[in-house]
């Protein structure tokens, strides 16, 4: 049993190596958790253990890119070590597993990333007073956000779950108010 668990282990790591090398962009660990689970039946903690094993063994980088102070995520990347080791343990993979992958990459990459781009998190100032913040997020970049105030917490979600609904066709009012002449 033990060599079994074992095989899993090493299949697990190139997987997430062979991830990692074929989206050519950094990921954070959210979205690349959801990948892998929508590949490989894997719990959080066991997916965490591997990441941390990859990354202490320098097959994964990570780093944050911090834009402003603000608390951006972590991102994941293949290494030139990793890429060196996935060449050499590719073979573990199942040829299933590797087709089922490469088809989940293909159509499903995009839409996990854009999950991701709408975000929206609101914040207690007191018990009767919010900050919601709303962004646009591309390529770890804020490219636009707005803050507003809310009087209870259900104004608050009710502001959170408009913009995460609504997010595309909000901003674009938004942009032209924004920079509409004053001579009308």
């Amino acid at each position: 049993m033990e060599n079994n668990t074992n095989n899993s282990l090493a299949q697990d790591k190139v997987l997430i190596l062979y991830i990692l090398n074929n989206i050519n962009q950094d990921i954070t660990e959210s979205d690349l958790f959801k990948l892998i689970s929508s590949i490989n039946d894997l719990n959080y903690f066991y997916f965490k253990q591997i990441l941390t094993d990859l990354v202490d063994s320098k097959l994964v980088g990570t780093y944050t890119k911090d834009e402003e102070g603000e608390d951006i995520p972590a991102v994941f990347e293949i290494t030139s070590e990793g890429k060196k080791s996935l060449e050499l343990t590719v073979d573990v993979l199942p040829g299933l597993l590797k087709l089922k992958t490469d088809v989940i990459l293909k159509n499903e990459f995009n839409n996990i990333t854009s999950e991701d781009s709408i975000v929206t998190e609101y914040v207690p100032e007191n018990e009767h007073s919010y900050t919601v913040k709303c962004k646009i997020i591309e390529d770890n970049k804020t490219i636009f956000e707005v803050k507003a105030f809310a009087g209870s917490n259900e104004h608050a979600k009710a502001i959170s779950d408009n913009w995460k609904n609504n997010a595309y066709s909000i901003y674009p009012k938004m942009l032209d108010l924004l920079t509409e002449s004053e001579n009308k």
